[in-house]
């Protein structure tokens, strides 16, 4: 485990803490909400560095979203002292793509279209790579896990179990990494995540009226709350389980989520998103360090993923009330 000094962080801070300014803040995001068109709603993004856009089009904006998280990435990985900090946060990207890859292969369709920039690798890599069935260049767990679920669906397997195979790599990935860069505060990230994983897991297991058998594949290990936590009959308390952390009140309200047509999940899930939200935006309080790196890099993850909702739900007709009912906190 490398040991990390706050003092090696100070210039990249100090960058970060002026990129900050540029961030998609609430009353920004409000704008873009009440613009009279679409394309008025897209130009407040030229104050958070993105480019115009040609045209107001899923494809412009998948394209325009590629860019940003490319460059993003690119950046900080050069300028960081240990880029494990940043591939922690790239992960999703590989996995993202490898269950696009075989799922596509399993039922003989083009990936292309689904495929994201923005991983350790880029998807013509991993898409090269999946077609020679010649994993050798990427990590073990990776490439583990791909091949795994890739022969779990050429057998006719569950898809479903596919996904829990590359899920449960992903994670294990993750938190392996954060581990090796010795910065308990990513690890802190990475904890809440699994946990916030897990809840979502139960509330949804609970109201498919699914038991402990099902919960014991779909659970993540490596959280604060221990997966035996979740499974035995404690675990039906969902509000008394997590009430001690972070995720006290979206355990609650995902509680009262678990019968079966009791309502929609949509504020329970953001409930959790803004959990992770709150732990990550401590770093805006500490004048320099790793902090402000892992901060930023969740910021802008959110940020994109804001963009997303607010502009597509723009495009498919959706009133303010029903895109901002399902935004998330904002980093600033």
């Amino acid at each position: 485990m490398t040991k990390i000094r706050d003092t090696d962080y100070l210039t990249i801070s100090a960058r970060i803490r002026a990129m900050e300014t540029r961030l998609l803040t609430r009353e920004r995001m409000e704008r873009m909400l009440e613009a009279r068109t679409d394309e008025e709603a897209a130009k407040v993004l030229a104050e958070c560095g993105y480019g115009e856009l040609s045209a107001l089009t899923h494809g412009a904006l998948d394209e325009m979203l590629s860019a940003a998280r490319g460059a993003l990435y690119k950046e900080l990985k050069g300028a960081v002292p240990q880029k494990g900090l940043v591939e922690v946060f790239q992960m999703k990207y590989d996995y993202h793509n490898a269950k696009t890859l075989i799922k596509a292969a399993a039922v003989g369709t083009e990936a292309d279209r689904l495929l994201m920039e923005g991983g350790r690798w880029t998807a013509a890599q991993i898409k090269d790579a999946f077609q020679r069935d010649s994993l050798r260049d990427f990590t073990d767990p990776f490439r583990q896990a791909v091949t795994q679920a890739r022969e779990l669906l050429g057998g006719g397997g569950d898809p479903q179990l596919a996904d829990f195979v590359l899920d449960r790599a992903y994670f294990e990935e993750m938190r392996a990494a954060a581990q090796t860069t010795g910065s308990s505060f990513l690890q802190g990230y990475v904890r809440l995540l699994i946990d916030a994983t897990n809840l979502r897991s139960a509330v949804r297991a609970a109201r498919m009226g699914k038991g402990s058998d099902f919960l014991s594949q779909v659970l993540l290990p490596g959280g604060n709350v221990e997966v035996h936590t979740l499974t035995d009959r404690k675990g039906a308390d969902l509000a008394t389980v997590f009430r001690a952390g972070p995720l006290s009140e979206a355990a609650a309200a995902g509680a009262a989520l678990t019968a079966p047509g009791s309502g929609e999940l949509t504020g329970f899930e953001r409930m959790c998103d803004d959990a992770v939200m709150h732990y990550l935006a401590q770093a805006r309080r500490i004048p320099f360090g790793e902090q402000a790196v892992i901060g930023y890099l969740y910021a802008r993850e959110s940020e994109f993923t804001a963009i997303r909702t607010i502009l597509s739900g723009r495009m498919a007709g959706l009133d303010a009330d029903t895109i901002r009912e399902r935004l998330r906190e904002a980093y600033v």
